[in-house]
C-alpha cells in the first residue's frame, strides 16, 4: 500500500473521529428504523398467515414493495458499496413508514393485545 493511500484512510479516520458526536446522534435513529422494519415485516407476515386482515390492501402493497426493495440486489446503490450502499434502502423503509405510520400502530396494538392475551394463531396438531 502506498503513502498516498494510507494518508487518505488517515484523512477518513480523522474525519470520523471529529464527527463523532454527529455519528453518535444519528445512530438511535438507525436502530429505530431497523426496529420499524422489523415491526413491518411483521405486520407482512401476520397479513400472509391469516392472522391479521385489519389493513388497507394500499398499505400492505406498500410495506411489501419496500421490504422487497430492501432484499433486492440490484437497486439504486448497490448494497456492497462500502458506506453508502444501504442508504437507498433505509431511504425506502423510512418514506413507507411514514406513508403506513398509523396503520403500523393499529398492527402494533393488535400485535401486544395477542400477546398480552396469549391468543396467538390456533395451530391443529
Amino acid at each position: 500500500m502506498n503513502n498516498t493511500t494510507s494518508g487518505e484512510h488517515d484523512l477518513s479516520i480523522e474525519k470520523v473521529n471529529q464527527r463523532a458526536q454527529d455519528i453518535e446522534g444519528k445512530l438511535p435513529k438507525l436502530k429505530t428504523l431497523f426496529e420499524q422494519g422489523k415491526i413491518m415485516l411483521g405486520m407482512v407476515q401476520d397479513y400472509w398467515k391469516g392472522n391479521y386482515r385489519e389493513v388497507p390492501y394500499w398499505a400492505i402493497a406498500a410495506v411489501a414493495l419496500a421490504l422487497l426493495y430492501v432484499l433486492n440486489p440490484v437497486d439504486i446503490i448497490m448494497d456492497v458499496v462500502p458506506g453508502i450502499g444501504y442508504l437507498d434502502d433505509a431511504t425506502v423503509v423510512a418514506f413507507c413508514l411514514k406513508l403506513v405510520q398509523k396503520e403500523l400502530e393499529k398492527y402494533q396494538q393488535w400485535s401486544a393485545a395477542q400477546k398480552q392475551s396469549g391468543s396467538g394463531p390456533v395451530v391443529d396438531v
